[in-house]
């Protein structure tokens, strides 16, 4: 320890000057740096129960120590009473915009997701006061109401990637070159993760039966930031520090028991032995019944298959293009639903074709360019029996 006593005056008093001039210029940095009074952090909420709220959620969190308020910007709101909700859902038009709202209080944001038993994972961001003022200054312009609705995109323009993009224009973009995911990973296994997490085996069957070809295209570093989850992780893991603090705000009740038995796989496999095993039947009333289940069933194959095309082709939905499910639901079978009793030439040539074609379908099942869903995998092998069976039908019997 420096004992002061022992040195000459002029020695003690540099050495004063010094500590003063130190001190001093501690106190102008850390002033200059809070000089905004504002503290802007980066809200990411763990999935919910809902297939909407599966992926999480993400929002900005804003205090102002000068004005005394604690707001949330949150680009994920929509509103489910507009005009005509539900067509413009499906054909991809559906407007959400930013809104703000308190972060505490009884009807807050923060209450909102306790409520919910989502959890919630603050990370203060490292930004300048001029930086900070230029956010809020952003965010504040786009709640005017000229400004405030965009045309969701659940991949390339949502709740998620908005936030992205401020930070990026506002501070620095490096934190967007650097993956959080194995290389080659996908938009379609990023998603999976979260439906299998959660147990959703059905809603993962239905996206995959929607989504086409360009959800298995390769995600870049910036891409696999769409999910909130991988943007949080990014901005902890970037080479320039983004984040001067994290805490997790409270604790949830963790569900660990989310899968079910009856997975689709399970179904329709179970529903392909039935059906099978009632073709070795030859009641007259369990073959008229056969016939029945015939006609729903290729009905509403084709009915999916023009689904998929209109999703493909009168859509703005990008991931439903090129959709290989359509190897297998087939838009005409709508048309030979009505002929399954049928003993005419061209019906039984008809379900000729389909039973070839879909058992090459079903070799190629783990080659095509797009990853097919296994649970369907029944499904084609129902097709490829309902339609040999109606070409090997003889004396008018299945």
């Amino acid at each position: 320890m420096l004992n002061c006593q022992l040195l000459p005056t002029k020695k003690k008093l540099c050495i004063a000057f010094f500590i003063l001039n130190f001190s001093f210029l501690i106190f102008n940095s850390a002033f200059a740096q809070d000089s905004s009074r504002l503290r802007i952090s980066l809200l990411t909420c763990t999935p919910g129960e809902e297939l909407y709220s599966t992926f999480g959620h993400s929002a900005y969190r804003v205090i102002d120590s000068n004005a005394v308020t604690d707001i949330v910007y949150n680009y994920g709101t929509f509103n489910f009473e507009d005009d005509g909700f539900y067509l413009k859902f499906v054909r991809g038009k559906l407007l959400y915009y930013v809104s703000a709202e308190e972060f505490n209080g009884p009807t807050g944001f923060k209450a909102f997701y306790q409520s919910e038993n989502r959890g919630m994972i603050e990370q203060v961001l490292n930004l300048s006061a001029s930086e900070k003022i230029a956010i809020r200054k952003f965010l504040n312009e786009n709640l005017k109401e000229e400004n405030k609705y965009y045309k969701y995109d659940f991949f390339f323009d949502n709740c998620t990637t908005r936030l992205r993009d401020i930070l990026k224009k506002q501070h620095d973009s490096s934190f967007c070159q650097k993956p959080v995911m194995p290389k080659g990973s996908r938009f379609r296994q990023a998603i999976h993760q979260y439906l299998d997490k959660n147990g959703k085996d059905w809603s993962k069957l239905g996206i995959d039966i929607l989504l086409g070809q360009p959800c298995d295209a390769v995600m870049t570093a910036e891409q696999m930031q769409f999910l909130p989850d991988n943007l949080m992780k990014s901005l902890d893991s970037s080479d320039h520090p983004m984040v001067t603090s994290s805490q997790n705000l409270y604790p949830i009740k963790e569900d660990n028991n989310k899968n079910s038995f009856f997975s689709p796989f399970v179904v329709f496999t179970l529903l392909f032995a039935f059906i099978f095993l009632l073709g070795f039947i030859k009641n007259k009333f369990i073959q008229g019944l056969l016939q029945g289940f015939d006609g729903l069933f290729f009905f509403f194959t084709g009915a999916l298959g023009i689904i998929l095309i209109f999703m493909w082709t009168a859509t703005d939905h990008q991931m439903c293009k090129n959709n290989f499910n359509l190897l297998w639901a087939w838009p005409t079978h709508t048309i030979i639903a009505f002929f399954v009793s049928s003993k005419k030439n061209w019906v039984k040539k008809y379900f000729k074709f389909t039973a070839i074609a879909l058992t090459l379908v079903l070799i190629s099942w783990f080659f095509l360019p797009q990853q097919m869903n296994n649970g369907l995998i029944p499904v084609v092998l129902l097709l490829i029996y309902r339609s040999a069976a109606k070409v090997f039908a003889t004396n008018g019997t299945n």
